[in-house]
Protein backbone atom coordinates (compact mmCIF):
# COMPACT_ATOMS: atom_id res chain seq x y z
CA UNK A 1 0.00 0.00 0.00
CA UNK A 2 1.52 3.30 -1.12
CA UNK A 3 0.92 6.62 0.67
CA UNK A 4 -1.36 7.56 -2.21
CA UNK A 5 -3.36 4.36 -1.66
CA UNK A 6 -3.65 5.12 2.05
CA UNK A 7 -4.76 8.71 1.40
CA UNK A 8 -7.36 7.43 -1.05
CA UNK A 9 -8.58 4.95 1.58
CA UNK A 10 -8.96 7.68 4.22
CA UNK A 11 -10.77 9.90 1.73
CA UNK A 12 -13.12 7.06 0.80
CA UNK A 13 -13.73 6.32 4.50
CA UNK A 14 -14.70 9.95 5.10
CA UNK A 15 -17.09 9.82 2.13
CA UNK A 16 -18.70 6.60 3.35
CA UNK A 17 -19.18 7.98 6.87
CA UNK A 18 -20.71 11.13 5.40
CA UNK A 19 -23.10 9.21 3.13
CA UNK A 20 -24.21 7.07 6.07
CA UNK A 21 -25.04 10.20 8.08
CA UNK A 22 -22.42 9.52 10.75
CA UNK A 23 -20.54 12.67 9.73
CA UNK A 24 -22.11 15.99 8.77
CA UNK A 25 -19.81 17.06 5.95
CA UNK A 26 -20.25 18.44 2.45
CA UNK A 27 -18.48 16.62 -0.37
CA UNK A 28 -16.21 19.60 -1.11
CA UNK A 29 -15.15 19.74 2.55
CA UNK A 30 -13.45 16.34 2.38
CA UNK A 31 -9.75 16.80 1.49
CA UNK A 32 -8.04 14.56 -1.06
CA UNK A 33 -4.41 15.39 -0.25
CA UNK A 34 -2.25 15.99 2.80
CA UNK A 35 -4.13 13.41 4.80
CA UNK A 36 -1.19 11.42 6.17
CA UNK A 37 2.28 11.95 7.56
CA UNK A 38 5.06 9.86 9.01
CA UNK A 39 5.02 9.82 12.84
CA UNK A 40 8.22 11.10 14.42
CA UNK A 41 8.12 8.18 16.83
CA UNK A 42 7.94 4.93 14.86
CA UNK A 43 6.34 3.21 17.86
CA UNK A 44 3.23 5.18 16.95
CA UNK A 45 2.86 3.26 13.68
CA UNK A 46 3.77 3.59 10.03
CA UNK A 47 1.50 6.56 9.27
CA UNK A 48 -0.65 9.07 11.11
CA UNK A 49 -3.52 11.37 10.19
CA UNK A 50 -4.91 14.42 11.95
CA UNK A 51 -8.01 14.56 9.75
CA UNK A 52 -10.35 14.26 12.76
CA UNK A 53 -8.73 17.29 14.38
CA UNK A 54 -9.08 19.23 11.12
CA UNK A 55 -12.69 18.29 10.36
CA UNK A 56 -14.26 17.42 13.71
CA UNK A 57 -15.88 20.79 14.29
CA UNK A 58 -17.30 20.97 10.76
CA UNK A 59 -18.49 17.38 11.04
CA UNK A 60 -20.40 18.24 14.22
CA UNK A 61 -18.45 15.82 16.39
CA UNK A 62 -15.63 16.04 18.98
CA UNK A 63 -12.34 15.21 17.21
CA UNK A 64 -11.54 12.18 19.35
CA UNK A 65 -15.02 10.75 18.83
CA UNK A 66 -14.65 11.29 15.08
CA UNK A 67 -11.20 9.67 15.16
CA UNK A 68 -12.64 6.62 16.92
CA UNK A 69 -15.38 6.33 14.31
CA UNK A 70 -12.88 6.50 11.45
CA UNK A 71 -10.47 4.11 13.17
CA UNK A 72 -13.20 1.45 13.44
CA UNK A 73 -13.85 1.71 9.72
CA UNK A 74 -10.17 1.82 8.70
CA UNK A 75 -9.08 -1.25 10.64
CA UNK A 76 -11.53 -3.38 8.64
CA UNK A 77 -9.51 -2.86 5.46
CA UNK A 78 -7.05 -5.40 4.11
CA UNK A 79 -3.47 -4.29 4.53
CA UNK A 80 -4.13 -2.42 7.77
CA UNK A 81 -2.66 -4.28 10.74
CA UNK A 82 -3.62 -1.89 13.54
CA UNK A 83 -5.30 1.49 14.05
CA UNK A 84 -4.93 3.48 17.28
CA UNK A 85 -6.49 6.74 18.41
CA UNK A 86 -4.14 8.97 20.39
CA UNK A 87 -4.37 12.28 22.22
CA UNK A 88 -7.15 14.67 21.22
CA UNK A 89 -7.87 12.86 17.95
CA UNK A 90 -4.78 11.61 16.12
CA UNK A 91 -5.12 8.33 14.24
CA UNK A 92 -2.03 6.11 14.01
CA UNK A 93 -1.97 3.36 11.41
CA UNK A 94 0.30 0.32 11.18
CA UNK A 95 0.38 -1.55 7.87
CA UNK A 96 0.72 -5.28 7.47
CA UNK A 97 4.20 -6.27 6.28
CA UNK A 98 2.90 -7.48 2.93
CA UNK A 99 1.00 -4.25 2.36
CA UNK A 100 3.98 -2.07 3.27
CA UNK A 101 6.38 -4.23 1.29
CA UNK A 102 4.42 -3.82 -1.94
CA UNK A 103 6.00 -0.39 -2.20
CA UNK A 104 9.24 -2.01 -3.37
CA UNK A 105 7.39 -3.47 -6.36
CA UNK A 106 5.71 -0.12 -7.04
CA UNK A 107 9.05 1.68 -7.11
CA UNK A 108 10.76 -0.80 -9.39
CA UNK A 109 7.83 -0.90 -11.80
CA UNK A 110 7.79 2.90 -11.97
CA UNK A 111 11.57 3.15 -12.32
CA UNK A 112 12.67 6.68 -13.25
CA UNK A 113 9.08 7.87 -12.97
CA UNK A 114 8.78 7.08 -9.26
CA UNK A 115 8.39 10.41 -7.52
CA UNK A 116 7.17 12.27 -10.58
CA UNK A 117 3.78 13.92 -10.23
CA UNK A 118 1.33 16.50 -11.53
CA UNK A 119 1.29 19.16 -8.80
CA UNK A 120 2.64 21.76 -11.25
CA UNK A 121 0.84 20.45 -14.35
CA UNK A 122 -0.63 23.02 -16.70
CA UNK A 123 1.85 25.74 -15.73
CA UNK A 124 4.35 27.31 -18.10
CA UNK A 125 7.25 28.51 -15.97
CA UNK A 126 10.02 30.82 -17.14
CA UNK A 127 12.92 30.20 -14.77
CA UNK A 128 15.73 32.73 -14.94
CA UNK A 129 18.94 32.06 -13.03
CA UNK A 130 22.68 32.80 -13.04
CA UNK A 131 22.30 35.80 -15.41
CA UNK A 132 25.87 36.93 -14.74
CA UNK A 133 27.25 40.08 -16.31
CA UNK A 134 29.35 39.02 -19.32
CA UNK A 135 32.36 40.80 -17.89
CA UNK A 136 34.09 37.98 -16.02
CA UNK A 137 34.02 34.34 -14.94
CA UNK A 138 31.08 32.98 -12.94
CA UNK A 139 31.66 33.68 -9.26
CA UNK A 140 30.60 31.44 -6.38
CA UNK A 141 27.23 33.15 -6.01
CA UNK A 142 26.54 32.53 -9.70
CA UNK A 143 27.62 28.93 -9.24
CA UNK A 144 25.04 28.55 -6.48
CA UNK A 145 22.25 29.95 -8.64
CA UNK A 146 23.37 27.65 -11.46
CA UNK A 147 23.16 24.53 -9.29
CA UNK A 148 19.98 25.54 -7.47
CA UNK A 149 18.25 26.90 -10.58
CA UNK A 150 18.98 23.80 -12.62
CA UNK A 151 17.76 21.57 -9.78
CA UNK A 152 14.60 23.67 -9.49
CA UNK A 153 13.97 23.33 -13.22
CA UNK A 154 14.32 19.55 -12.95
CA UNK A 155 11.96 19.51 -9.96
CA UNK A 156 9.31 21.60 -11.69
CA UNK A 157 9.45 19.41 -14.79
CA UNK A 158 9.22 16.27 -12.63
CA UNK A 159 6.08 17.80 -11.10
CA UNK A 160 4.41 18.39 -14.45
CA UNK A 161 5.31 21.98 -15.33
CA UNK A 162 6.53 23.12 -18.73
CA UNK A 163 9.79 24.88 -17.92
CA UNK A 164 11.78 27.39 -19.96
CA UNK A 165 15.30 27.78 -18.54
CA UNK A 166 16.52 31.28 -19.32
CA UNK A 167 19.81 33.13 -19.03
CA UNK A 168 19.71 36.92 -19.19
CA UNK A 169 22.84 38.51 -20.57
CA UNK A 170 23.30 42.01 -19.13
CA UNK A 171 24.95 43.30 -22.30
CA UNK A 172 23.59 46.84 -22.24
CA UNK A 173 25.04 49.62 -20.18
CA UNK A 174 28.12 50.99 -18.50
CA UNK A 175 29.58 47.69 -17.28
CA UNK A 176 30.13 46.55 -20.87
CA UNK A 177 31.93 49.79 -21.69
CA UNK A 178 34.20 49.32 -18.65
CA UNK A 179 34.88 45.75 -19.74
CA UNK A 180 35.84 46.83 -23.27
CA UNK A 181 38.12 49.60 -22.00
CA UNK A 182 39.74 47.14 -19.58
CA UNK A 183 40.52 44.81 -22.47
CA UNK A 184 42.01 47.63 -24.52
CA UNK A 185 44.12 48.84 -21.61
CA UNK A 186 45.53 45.35 -21.05
CA UNK A 187 46.20 44.95 -24.78
CA UNK A 188 48.18 48.22 -24.72
CA UNK A 189 50.05 47.19 -21.59
CA UNK A 190 48.41 49.93 -19.59
CA UNK A 191 46.78 49.73 -16.13
CA UNK A 192 43.09 48.93 -16.06
CA UNK A 193 40.75 51.91 -15.74
CA UNK A 194 39.99 52.88 -12.16
CA UNK A 195 36.50 51.34 -12.39
CA UNK A 196 37.57 48.57 -14.75
CA UNK A 197 38.17 44.85 -14.44
CA UNK A 198 41.33 42.96 -13.53
CA UNK A 199 42.49 39.38 -13.43
CA UNK A 200 44.26 37.04 -15.78
CA UNK A 201 41.10 36.42 -17.76
CA UNK A 202 41.17 40.01 -19.06
CA UNK A 203 44.64 39.45 -20.51
CA UNK A 204 43.59 36.10 -21.98
CA UNK A 205 40.58 37.61 -23.76
CA UNK A 206 42.48 40.67 -24.97
CA UNK A 207 45.17 38.41 -26.43
CA UNK A 208 42.56 36.24 -28.13
CA UNK A 209 40.84 39.27 -29.69
CA UNK A 210 44.18 40.39 -31.15
CA UNK A 211 45.07 36.89 -32.40
CA UNK A 212 41.65 36.38 -33.98
CA UNK A 213 41.91 39.71 -35.80
CA UNK A 214 45.32 38.70 -37.17
CA UNK A 215 44.00 35.28 -38.34
CA UNK A 216 41.08 36.98 -40.10
CA UNK A 217 43.37 39.46 -41.83
CA UNK A 218 41.80 42.37 -39.97
CA UNK A 219 43.62 45.43 -38.61
CA UNK A 220 45.31 45.12 -35.24
CA UNK A 221 42.75 46.73 -32.90
CA UNK A 222 45.57 48.24 -30.85
CA UNK A 223 46.45 50.45 -33.82
CA UNK A 224 42.97 51.87 -34.28
CA UNK A 225 41.85 55.12 -32.72
CA UNK A 226 40.58 54.73 -29.17
CA UNK A 227 36.85 54.62 -29.79
CA UNK A 228 37.17 52.25 -32.75
CA UNK A 229 39.43 49.99 -30.70
CA UNK A 230 36.95 50.02 -27.80
CA UNK A 231 34.18 48.93 -30.17
CA UNK A 232 36.27 46.01 -31.45
CA UNK A 233 37.10 44.86 -27.94
CA UNK A 234 33.47 45.36 -26.90
CA UNK A 235 32.04 43.20 -29.67
CA UNK A 236 34.74 40.51 -29.79
CA UNK A 237 35.49 40.47 -26.07
CA UNK A 238 31.86 40.12 -24.98
CA UNK A 239 31.36 37.37 -27.55
CA UNK A 240 34.36 35.45 -26.19
CA UNK A 241 33.21 35.95 -22.60
CA UNK A 242 29.71 34.72 -23.53
CA UNK A 243 31.18 31.63 -25.15
CA UNK A 244 33.29 30.83 -22.09
CA UNK A 245 30.39 31.32 -19.69
CA UNK A 246 28.23 28.95 -21.76
CA UNK A 247 31.03 26.39 -21.91
CA UNK A 248 31.67 26.49 -18.17
CA UNK A 249 27.96 26.15 -17.40
CA UNK A 250 27.66 23.18 -19.76
CA UNK A 251 30.62 21.54 -18.02
CA UNK A 252 28.67 22.11 -14.78
CA UNK A 253 25.71 20.25 -16.36
CA UNK A 254 23.68 23.44 -16.66
CA UNK A 255 21.98 24.10 -19.99
CA UNK A 256 19.53 26.81 -20.99
CA UNK A 257 16.66 26.88 -23.46
CA UNK A 258 16.96 30.64 -24.03
CA UNK A 259 19.91 33.02 -23.89
CA UNK A 260 18.26 36.42 -23.80
CA UNK A 261 20.24 39.59 -24.52
CA UNK A 262 19.30 42.70 -22.59
CA UNK A 263 20.42 44.87 -25.47
CA UNK A 264 17.69 43.41 -27.69
CA UNK A 265 15.03 45.00 -25.49
CA UNK A 266 16.34 48.43 -26.40
CA UNK A 267 17.07 47.79 -30.09
CA UNK A 268 13.75 46.03 -30.80
CA UNK A 269 11.47 48.69 -29.36
CA UNK A 270 10.31 46.36 -26.56
CA UNK A 271 10.99 49.01 -23.91
CA UNK A 272 8.81 51.58 -25.70
CA UNK A 273 6.06 48.97 -26.16
CA UNK A 274 6.05 48.08 -22.46
CA UNK A 275 5.91 51.71 -21.40
CA UNK A 276 3.02 52.32 -23.77
CA UNK A 277 1.07 49.39 -22.32
CA UNK A 278 1.53 50.78 -18.84
CA UNK A 279 0.53 54.22 -20.07
CA UNK A 280 -2.71 52.71 -21.39
CA UNK A 281 -3.32 51.29 -17.92
CA UNK A 282 -3.07 54.77 -16.44
CA UNK A 283 -0.03 54.13 -14.24
CA UNK A 284 2.50 56.32 -16.09
CA UNK A 285 2.97 60.01 -15.31
CA UNK A 286 5.35 62.81 -16.23
CA UNK A 287 7.14 64.95 -13.65
CA UNK A 288 10.37 66.98 -13.50
CA UNK A 289 11.02 66.29 -17.17
CA UNK A 290 11.08 62.51 -16.58
CA UNK A 291 8.64 59.64 -17.13
CA UNK A 292 7.60 57.69 -14.02
CA UNK A 293 5.79 54.48 -13.11
CA UNK A 294 3.40 55.01 -10.21
CA UNK A 295 4.63 52.01 -8.23
CA UNK A 296 3.43 53.46 -4.91
CA UNK A 297 -0.09 52.52 -6.02
CA UNK A 298 1.06 48.90 -5.77
CA UNK A 299 2.96 48.83 -2.50
CA UNK A 300 6.38 50.23 -3.47
CA UNK A 301 7.99 52.78 -1.15
CA UNK A 302 8.39 55.35 -3.92
CA UNK A 303 7.52 55.91 -7.57
CA UNK A 304 10.17 54.88 -10.11
CA UNK A 305 11.74 56.76 -13.01
CA UNK A 306 11.69 54.81 -16.26
CA UNK A 307 12.81 57.54 -18.66
CA UNK A 308 15.22 60.07 -17.21
CA UNK A 309 15.08 63.80 -17.84
CA UNK A 310 17.92 63.50 -20.35
CA UNK A 311 15.84 61.09 -22.44
CA UNK A 312 17.85 58.00 -21.47
CA UNK A 313 15.97 54.96 -20.22
CA UNK A 314 16.53 53.93 -16.61
CA UNK A 315 17.67 50.38 -15.91
CA UNK A 316 14.22 49.61 -14.51
CA UNK A 317 12.71 50.21 -17.95
CA UNK A 318 14.55 47.16 -19.23
CA UNK A 319 13.19 45.09 -16.35
CA UNK A 320 9.66 46.17 -17.25
CA UNK A 321 10.10 45.26 -20.90
CA UNK A 322 11.73 41.94 -20.05
CA UNK A 323 8.90 40.87 -17.74
CA UNK A 324 6.30 41.74 -20.39
CA UNK A 325 8.34 39.88 -22.99
CA UNK A 326 8.30 36.70 -20.88
CA UNK A 327 4.56 36.92 -20.37
CA UNK A 328 3.98 37.49 -24.08
CA UNK A 329 6.09 34.41 -24.83
CA UNK A 330 3.59 32.36 -22.82
CA UNK A 331 5.00 32.24 -19.30
CA UNK A 332 2.31 31.85 -16.64
CA UNK A 333 4.94 32.28 -13.96
CA UNK A 334 8.24 34.12 -14.14
CA UNK A 335 10.66 32.97 -11.45
CA UNK A 336 13.90 34.86 -10.82
CA UNK A 337 16.81 33.66 -8.70
CA UNK A 338 18.78 36.70 -7.57
CA UNK A 339 21.71 37.42 -5.29
CA UNK A 340 21.54 38.92 -1.81
CA UNK A 341 22.41 42.37 -3.16
CA UNK A 342 19.05 42.46 -4.99
CA UNK A 343 16.87 42.40 -1.89
CA UNK A 344 15.87 46.03 -2.34
CA UNK A 345 14.80 45.18 -5.86
CA UNK A 346 11.75 43.15 -4.84
CA UNK A 347 9.33 45.98 -4.02
CA UNK A 348 9.57 47.76 -7.37
CA UNK A 349 9.44 44.49 -9.34
CA UNK A 350 6.33 43.26 -7.57
CA UNK A 351 4.73 46.68 -8.02
CA UNK A 352 5.55 46.54 -11.72
CA UNK A 353 3.94 43.08 -11.93
CA UNK A 354 0.77 44.42 -10.30
CA UNK A 355 0.81 47.47 -12.59
CA UNK A 356 0.42 45.10 -15.55
CA UNK A 357 -2.62 43.57 -13.81
CA UNK A 358 -0.77 40.42 -12.78
CA UNK A 359 -0.52 38.73 -9.38
CA UNK A 360 2.72 39.39 -7.47
CA UNK A 361 4.04 36.20 -5.90
CA UNK A 362 2.33 34.10 -8.55
CA UNK A 363 2.92 35.50 -12.01
CA UNK A 364 6.20 36.95 -10.72
CA UNK A 365 8.24 35.15 -8.08
CA UNK A 366 11.60 36.34 -6.82
CA UNK A 367 13.91 34.14 -4.78
CA UNK A 368 16.83 35.83 -3.06
CA UNK A 369 19.87 33.67 -2.46
CA UNK A 370 22.52 34.30 0.16
CA UNK A 371 26.30 34.22 -0.02
CA UNK A 372 28.67 31.29 -0.42
CA UNK A 373 31.80 31.15 1.72
CA UNK A 374 34.61 28.87 0.59
CA UNK A 375 36.85 27.44 3.30
CA UNK A 376 39.95 25.28 3.40
CA UNK A 377 41.27 24.15 6.77
CA UNK A 378 38.73 26.46 8.39
CA UNK A 379 40.18 29.52 6.66
CA UNK A 380 38.45 31.50 3.89
CA UNK A 381 39.64 30.97 0.32
CA UNK A 382 39.73 34.54 -0.87
CA UNK A 383 41.40 34.80 -4.26
CA UNK A 384 41.10 33.18 -7.66
CA UNK A 385 44.24 32.69 -9.71
CA UNK A 386 42.36 33.62 -12.85
CA UNK A 387 39.81 36.20 -11.77
CA UNK A 388 42.14 38.00 -9.39
CA UNK A 389 39.60 39.30 -6.89
CA UNK A 390 36.89 36.63 -6.60
CA UNK A 391 36.52 32.89 -6.18
CA UNK A 392 34.90 31.33 -9.25
CA UNK A 393 32.91 28.30 -10.32
CA UNK A 394 36.10 26.93 -11.87
CA UNK A 395 37.96 27.17 -8.58
CA UNK A 396 35.27 25.15 -6.79
CA UNK A 397 34.98 22.48 -9.49
CA UNK A 398 38.76 22.14 -9.75
CA UNK A 399 38.94 21.58 -5.99
CA UNK A 400 36.13 19.05 -5.47
CA UNK A 401 34.58 18.06 -8.82
CA UNK A 402 31.17 18.75 -10.36
CA UNK A 403 29.15 16.33 -8.21
CA UNK A 404 30.40 17.59 -4.86
CA UNK A 405 30.18 21.21 -6.03
CA UNK A 406 26.58 20.92 -7.22
CA UNK A 407 25.42 18.94 -4.20
CA UNK A 408 27.06 21.24 -1.67
CA UNK A 409 25.55 24.32 -3.32
CA UNK A 410 22.02 22.84 -3.37
CA UNK A 411 21.74 21.14 0.03
CA UNK A 412 21.26 24.40 1.98
CA UNK A 413 18.16 26.58 1.70
CA UNK A 414 18.85 29.46 -0.68
CA UNK A 415 17.81 32.03 1.91
CA UNK A 416 20.74 30.97 4.10
CA UNK A 417 24.42 31.59 3.53
CA UNK A 418 26.47 28.44 3.06
CA UNK A 419 30.00 27.56 4.15
CA UNK A 420 31.70 25.06 1.85
CA UNK A 421 34.66 23.24 3.36
CA UNK A 422 36.89 22.02 0.51
CA UNK A 423 38.75 19.58 2.74
CA UNK A 424 35.48 17.98 3.84
CA UNK A 425 34.10 17.71 0.31
CA UNK A 426 37.32 16.09 -0.88
CA UNK A 427 37.19 13.42 1.83
CA UNK A 428 35.77 9.91 1.54
CA UNK A 429 33.99 9.97 4.86
CA UNK A 430 30.46 9.86 6.19
CA UNK A 431 30.83 13.50 7.22
CA UNK A 432 30.97 14.39 3.52
CA UNK A 433 27.26 14.49 2.57
CA UNK A 434 27.63 13.87 -1.15
CA UNK A 435 29.98 10.96 -0.54
CA UNK A 436 27.55 9.57 2.05
CA UNK A 437 24.64 9.59 -0.42
CA UNK A 438 26.61 8.43 -3.45
CA UNK A 439 28.19 5.63 -1.42
CA UNK A 440 24.72 4.43 -0.41
CA UNK A 441 23.86 4.09 -4.10
CA UNK A 442 27.13 2.35 -4.90
CA UNK A 443 26.45 -0.03 -2.01
CA UNK A 444 23.02 -0.95 -3.42
CA UNK A 445 24.74 -1.83 -6.70
CA UNK A 446 27.37 -3.89 -4.93
CA UNK A 447 24.71 -5.75 -2.96
CA UNK A 448 22.89 -6.58 -6.21
CA UNK A 449 26.10 -7.86 -7.82
CA UNK A 450 26.89 -9.96 -4.77
CA UNK A 451 23.34 -11.31 -4.66
CA UNK A 452 23.57 -12.48 -8.27
CA UNK A 453 26.73 -14.40 -7.45
CA UNK A 454 24.85 -16.19 -4.67
CA UNK A 455 21.84 -17.03 -6.82
CA UNK A 456 19.54 -14.39 -5.33
CA UNK A 457 17.59 -12.77 -8.16
CA UNK A 458 14.37 -10.82 -8.48
CA UNK A 459 13.13 -13.40 -10.97
CA UNK A 460 12.72 -15.81 -8.05
CA UNK A 461 9.51 -13.98 -7.15
CA UNK A 462 8.56 -11.37 -4.61
CA UNK A 463 6.89 -12.07 -1.28
CA UNK A 464 6.45 -8.65 0.35
CA UNK A 465 5.29 -10.21 3.62
CA UNK A 466 8.87 -11.43 4.08
CA UNK A 467 9.92 -7.82 4.73
CA UNK A 468 9.07 -8.25 8.39
CA UNK A 469 12.15 -6.82 10.13
CA UNK A 470 11.77 -3.40 11.84
CA UNK A 471 14.59 -2.08 9.63
CA UNK A 472 12.59 -3.14 6.56
CA UNK A 473 9.63 -1.11 7.79
CA UNK A 474 11.82 1.89 8.56
CA UNK A 475 13.42 1.87 5.11
CA UNK A 476 10.09 1.38 3.36
CA UNK A 477 8.66 4.29 5.30
CA UNK A 478 11.41 6.62 4.11
CA UNK A 479 11.04 5.43 0.51
CA UNK A 480 7.31 6.07 0.69
CA UNK A 481 7.76 9.76 1.43
CA UNK A 482 9.88 10.51 -1.65
CA UNK A 483 7.00 11.59 -3.96
CA UNK A 484 5.74 13.98 -1.28
CA UNK A 485 9.22 15.45 -0.83
CA UNK A 486 9.51 16.06 -4.58
CA UNK A 487 6.07 17.67 -4.75
CA UNK A 488 6.72 19.92 -1.75
CA UNK A 489 10.19 20.89 -3.00
CA UNK A 490 8.70 21.95 -6.32
CA UNK A 491 5.75 23.75 -4.73
CA UNK A 492 7.95 25.65 -2.25
CA UNK A 493 10.81 26.21 -4.72
CA UNK A 494 13.21 24.51 -2.29
CA UNK A 495 15.46 21.94 -4.00
CA UNK A 496 17.48 21.52 -0.80
CA UNK A 497 14.62 19.37 0.52
CA UNK A 498 15.58 16.66 -1.96
CA UNK A 499 19.21 16.66 -0.80
CA UNK A 500 18.21 16.43 2.84
CA UNK A 501 15.78 13.64 2.02
CA UNK A 502 18.52 11.69 0.22
CA UNK A 503 20.72 11.96 3.30
CA UNK A 504 17.93 10.56 5.48
CA UNK A 505 17.35 7.77 2.95
CA UNK A 506 21.07 6.96 2.88
CA UNK A 507 21.07 6.81 6.69
CA UNK A 508 18.08 4.45 6.74
CA UNK A 509 19.68 2.29 4.07
CA UNK A 510 23.06 2.04 5.81
CA UNK A 511 21.23 1.04 9.01
CA UNK A 512 19.16 -1.54 7.12
CA UNK A 513 22.31 -2.90 5.46
CA UNK A 514 23.82 -3.57 8.88
CA UNK A 515 20.74 -5.43 10.14
CA UNK A 516 19.26 -7.32 7.19
CA UNK A 517 20.85 -9.79 4.77
CA UNK A 518 20.19 -10.14 1.06
CA UNK A 519 22.42 -13.19 0.63
CA UNK A 520 22.29 -16.38 2.71
CA UNK A 521 25.12 -17.27 5.07
CA UNK A 522 27.59 -19.95 3.99
CA UNK A 523 25.76 -22.79 2.23
CA UNK A 524 22.32 -21.95 3.56
CA UNK A 525 19.51 -21.96 0.98
CA UNK A 526 18.05 -18.83 -0.58
CA UNK A 527 14.84 -17.94 1.21
CA UNK A 528 11.94 -15.63 0.42
CA UNK A 529 13.34 -12.98 2.77
CA UNK A 530 16.60 -12.79 0.81
CA UNK A 531 14.78 -12.23 -2.45
CA UNK A 532 12.35 -9.72 -0.94
CA UNK A 533 15.27 -7.74 0.48
CA UNK A 534 16.95 -7.73 -2.91
CA UNK A 535 13.81 -6.05 -4.24
CA UNK A 536 13.97 -3.54 -1.38
CA UNK A 537 17.68 -2.97 -1.97
CA UNK A 538 17.14 -2.22 -5.64
CA UNK A 539 14.12 -0.04 -4.92
CA UNK A 540 16.35 2.03 -2.65
CA UNK A 541 18.95 2.32 -5.41
CA UNK A 542 16.25 3.49 -7.81
CA UNK A 543 15.08 6.26 -5.48
CA UNK A 544 18.65 7.37 -4.77
CA UNK A 545 19.25 7.60 -8.54
CA UNK A 546 16.04 9.50 -9.09
CA UNK A 547 16.78 11.99 -6.32
CA UNK A 548 20.40 12.57 -7.33
CA UNK A 549 19.22 13.04 -10.90
CA UNK A 550 16.94 15.87 -9.79
CA UNK A 551 20.02 17.58 -8.33
CA UNK A 552 22.11 16.97 -11.44
CA UNK A 553 24.46 14.69 -9.49
CA UNK A 554 25.68 11.33 -10.75
CA UNK A 555 24.84 8.04 -9.01
CA UNK A 556 28.03 5.95 -9.25
CA UNK A 557 27.80 2.15 -9.26
CA UNK A 558 31.24 1.70 -7.70
CA UNK A 559 33.22 3.83 -5.26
Amino acid sequence: MTPEDLEALIHATLEEATRSGELNLEADEIPTEGLIERPRNREHGDWATNVALRLGKRAGMPPREMATLLAQRLEQNAGIAKVDVAGPGFINLTLEAASAGELARTILEAGQDYGRGTSQAGKVVNLEYVSANPTGPIHLGGARWAAAGDAMARLLKASGAEVVREYYFNDHGAQIDRFARSLLARALGEPAPEDGYGGQYIEDIATEVINNAEKAGEPDPRKLDTEAAVEVFRARGVELMFAEIKRKLADFRVEFDVYFHEDSLHTSGAVDEAIEKLRERGVIFEADGATWLRTTDFGDDKDRVIIKSDGQTAYFAGDIAYYLNKRERGADQSILLLGADHHGYIGRMMAMCAAFGDEPGDNLQIIIGQLVNLLRGGEPVRMSKRAGTIVTLDDLVEAVGVDAARYSLVRTSMDQSVDIDLDLLSSNSNENPVYYVQYAHARTCNVSRNAAQHGVTRESGFEPAALDHPADAQLLGVLATYPTVVSQAAQLREPHRVARYLESLAAAYHTWYGQCRVTPRADNPVEAGHVARLWLNEATGQVLRNGLGLLGVEAPERM
